[in-house]
């Protein structure tokens, strides 16, 4: 590998890495797809470096009382 390549591939990854938030571990992932871009290949890693989205909150099931108040007999 030619020092040229290698540190476009070098500088390219860690772009990735900065666009992908900086995540620990994936250092792999990101040689590979920087390479790939350099060297024009068409395959590209089938697991990309982006975060996670964050989880949304599970709406409650129908009928399933949610408030931390208990239901009260009316007077009548």
């Amino acid at each position: 590998m030619t020092d040229n390549r290698q540190e476009r591939i070098r500088r390219r990854a860690h772009a990735i890495w900065e666009q992908a938030g900086r995540p620990d571990g994936a250092h792999q992932q990101h040689w590979d797809q920087a390479a790939a871009e350099i060297d024009g290949g068409e395959s590209r890693p089938k697991k990309t470096a982006r975060p996670k989205a964050p989880a949304r909150p599970k709406e409650p099931a129908a009928g399933k009382v949610t408030s931390s108040k208990t239901a009260r007999p009316r007077k009548g």
